[in-house]
């Protein structure tokens, strides 16, 4: 016997509809790539994607059409997002801190029709379009009067969708259709295509806007720092007009200070980035004395959060931090730290080593460790395994069946992350299983000493990598960005982790440089850190010699 309920598509183009019907007037404010503040409202935005979407058509577009966007977080790259979900295509986010030819190839993989540009990135375009034969149209996210002299076939945004009205109804479309798709960021090998459905879309929103995860309501200031090019958006561009919370769009200057300007303004209650972002603002609001007084919540992911982040906001500046993880195949989210009954009465040490951990998953989100023989591991808090998740809203493979090692039976993904869940569901991730070391049979979390690495007042930054060792197989190597200005020996650095962590877990040397690797979405490029140190030596394994 089936329910007796209306059959009724989970699709993204409901959730503006919805924004626009109910939330019409609330703001869509955002710092403009040709500089000044723009502010639009979700009635507006549902008015153009509408005219968007026809004048896609009036292109040629058809259903399934690849539709690439190479632009910040503004009120024009949201039209586009639902403009061309509304014309039945698939918006396909293009990561601009990739290198040209991994743009290039992950355009001809997915075969873009059409790119929506910023200005921002005519000259990167310029390098890239003559290589992508699929490619019929650029449109630059602006008018005629900014529009740049360049090389390139270009028409300006405004002008292009001033030739369709708003008289257009979204085409008919499936819940399961692809929407949406992103890239990974090619940490080993070229990149991967992750496709998002209508429905993996809605649900993953639904999800996200539960108390227990980011806790959205219509009552909210929201900023969203994370591009939309960075892992779908954290899916911000959907759970803000679903819940009817204003969005703030900062546009191309991520700075601490134009950051703080915004936030301040705009009187943001809400906010979400990678852990760099953060600790960029704080040191902003460490040397100008300011405050940070509406802001009440930040979500932090991308990367591990070091604990040093977490109090300053929450002791300095009174914003609750949660602490989050997820992963582009994810849409992104899989778990939060938010407090539950069992953190009443603890003490302050207590309290940010749970904070420190990626926190527990919501309804939506299955997640086990396994084993190499894919056996589960107890969740007692101590036993290592790799992670693993399925969901509604977790890829089934990748597009053109690339990587499909990843994908297990029963619908488990392998995240390629080393975790252990304790008893009450909370996750903590030890390691990439490519990045762990393996010192005389046991495991060493890098992610761990490098978040109490980062602890220490004159550290910029910190990463650990393994480094051969002819009797423990491998050792920890700290290599250590020191703060401008400080004169750190490796001596103190040692000295500042004695008794942190446990005596064969203390790095072995301490490496001083300039700086660290990052891929495209923030993350330490450990291969190429251990490609720099190939042939260092610890002074451990020479003392054997």
């Amino acid at each position: 016997m089936l329910g007796l309920m209306q059959e009724w598509p989970l699709l993204c183009t409901k959730v503006i509809d919805h924004a626009a019907r109910n939330h019409g007037m609330r703001e869509v404010v955002s710092r403009s790539v040709e500089g000044p503040i723009h502010r639009t409202t979700y009635a507006d935005i549902r008015q153009r994607s509408l005219r968007l979407a026809k004048r896609l058509q009036a292109d040629g577009v058809r259903p399934g059409a690849r539709i690439g966007t190479l632009a910040w977080n503004t009120w024009r790259h949201l039209e586009c997002w639902y403009g061309i979900l509304g014309a039945g295509a698939i918006y396909h986010t293009l990561n601009p801190r990739l290198f040209p030819d991994q743009i290039a190839w992950i355009m001809n993989d997915a075969e873009d029709e059409i790119v929506f540009a910023d200005l921002t990135f005519i000259p990167l375009l310029e390098a890239i379009a003559p290589r992508v034969p699929s490619l019929k149209r650029i449109v630059v996210l602006t008018d005629a009067a900014h529009l740049p002299q360049t090389t390139l076939d270009v028409v300006p945004y405004e002008e292009w969708l001033a030739e369709a009205d708003d008289d257009f109804t979204w085409l008919e479309a499936d819940e399961r259709d692809a929407a949406g798709m992103c890239y990974t960021s090619g940490t080993t090998g070229m990149p991967k295509g992750v496709v998002y459905s209508h429905r993996s879309n809605v649900l993953h929103s639904m999800i996200a806007t539960q108390p227990d995860a980011m806790n959205l309501s219509s009552r909210d200031r929201v900023m969203p720092v994370v591009p939309l090019f960075h892992a779908n958006g954290w899916g911000i561009a959907f759970s803000c007009p679903m819940v009817g919370a204003a969005m703030i769009m900062p546009g191309p200057k991520m700075d601490g200070a134009s950051i703080h300007e915004l936030l301040s303004a705009e009187r943001v209650s809400f906010s979400a980035a990678v852990p760099t972002v953060w600790m960029m603002l704080l040191q902003h609001l460490q040397s100008s004395g300011a405050t940070v007084p509406d802001l009440k919540r930040v979500v932090i992911g991308g990367a591990a959060c070091p604990r040093v982040v977490c109090e300053a906001f929450e002791k300095r500046y009174g914003v609750e931090v949660v602490h989050a993880w997820g992963m582009t195949e994810m849409s992104p989210l899989g778990t939060l730290n938010v407090p539950t009954p069992d953190w009443d009465g603890l003490d302050d040490d207590a309290l940010y080593r749970l904070k420190e951990k990626q926190g527990r998953v919501p309804f939506g989100v299955e997640m086990k460790v396994t084993d190499d023989e894919n056996r589960e591991l107890p969740g007692d808090g101590r036993s290592f395994g790799r992670l693993k998740v399925r969901g509604p809203a977790v890829s089934s493979a990748y597009y053109k069946g690339a990587g499909a090692e990843a994908f297990g039976p029963e619908g488990w993904f392998d995240t390629g992350d080393v975790a252990h869940i304790d008893p009450q569901g909370t996750m903590q991730i030890t390691d990439r299983a490519k990045d762990v070391i393996k010192s005389g049979g046991e495991w060493i979390s890098t992610i761990e000493l490098e978040n109490l690495a980062v602890g220490h007042p004159d550290v910029a930054e910190a990463a650990v990598i393994g480094v051969p060792h002819p009797k423990w197989d491998e050792r920890p190597l700290l290599v250590v960005v020191p703060r401008e200005g400080a004169s750190l020996t490796r001596e103190a650095m040692l000295t500042y982790l004695e008794g942190r962590v446990a005596r064969w877990w203390m790095p072995d040397d301490v490496a001083f440089v300039e700086a660290i690797p990052h891929t495209a979405t923030g993350k330490i490029q450990k291969m190429e850190l251990r490609k720099s140190f190939a042939n260092y030596r610890l002074p451990s394994a020479e003392a054997l010699t």
